[in-house]
């Protein structure tokens, strides 16, 4: 390593630190969701394959995790596979499951799960997913319901149009089945038919590669989240990358349209 990129190194470092402790003195988001972009983007301009990019995201996911707990933020919800991801190369999406499911598998084998009370939960429509990945979602849940101390969510399979029209579907039929009236209808009401009625709106959205758009993510949770855009793709983030996304959003007055 040269001596310019030592200095760059320590000079980052020092920064790092210091935005940390100004970080340290507001309230950070209780509920982070990340738009995971650039994974394929990355491992073209490193002369990777595709696959390779999407192994180089995954481990990316873990440190960003230990960041967020490192901060405070008490949710992370991440958009793993969409609805639209079906439409990629079939050896592709293969290679995807099979990515994931190793993922989950091996988080029942991480000690970090278990000492920081992890509950894993997995939202989207799972009609697409092959057997053995539903199989393995149904033991990640199972195992971590109990916990209570950090919530990481995964889409997979999901897309916000999809589970906005699901829910208007399960309403409708309950209204014929004489289970709900019409006017029973509200947000609150609305919320219940979600894939997970539990999870609160992200306070913070995140999303890498450059692209500024949410894509199908979220769409009636995220109605007044904030949005930053950061143009690294996502293998490349950096904590000082995370960091200032997190400042960002400190720095800005919610009005919730008031």
């Amino acid at each position: 390593m040269s001596i310019a990129h030592k200095i760059g190194d320590i000079a980052s470092g020092v920064y790092e630190q210091a935005l940390m402790e100004e970080i340290r003195k507001a309230d950070v988001p209780l509920h982070l969701g990340i738009i995971t972009d650039g994974n394929r983007r990355y491992a073209r301009e490193a002369g990777l394959t595709p696959n390779e990019g999407h192994v180089r995201g995954k481990d990316k996911l873990e440190e960003v995790l230990d960041w967020a707990m490192e901060v405070g933020i008490r949710i992370v919800t991440v958009y793993g596979f969409s609805s639209e991801n079906f439409k990629r190369d079939p050896e592709e999406v293969n290679f995807l499951f099979d990515l994931i499911n190793d993922s989950l598998r091996g988080l029942l084998k991480d000690d970090r799960i278990f000492k920081n009370q992890i509950r894993v939960r997995i939202i989207g429509d799972f009609k697409g997913l092959p057997e053995y990945l539903v199989n393995t979602i149904h033991d990640v849940e199972k195992i971590t319901a109990g916990f209570k101390k950090f919530k990481f969510n995964i889409a997979i399979g999901y897309g916000g149009r999809q589970e906005i029209i699901d829910a208007v579907k399960n309403i409708a039929a309950d209204v014929v089945s004489k289970k709900l009236k019409i006017e029973d209808i509200n947000e609150k009401l609305f919320r219940n038919y979600l894939y997970d009625n539990t999870l609160t709106d992200p306070d913070l959205i995140l999303r890498t590669s450059g692209e500024e758009r949410i894509s199908n993510f979220l769409l009636w949770q995220s109605a007044y989240s904030e949005l930053y855009f950061s143009d690294v793709n996502w293998p490349d983030l950096k904590k000082l990358d995370f960091l200032r996304a997190i400042y960002s959003y400190q720095s800005r007055k919610r009005r919730y349209g008031k």
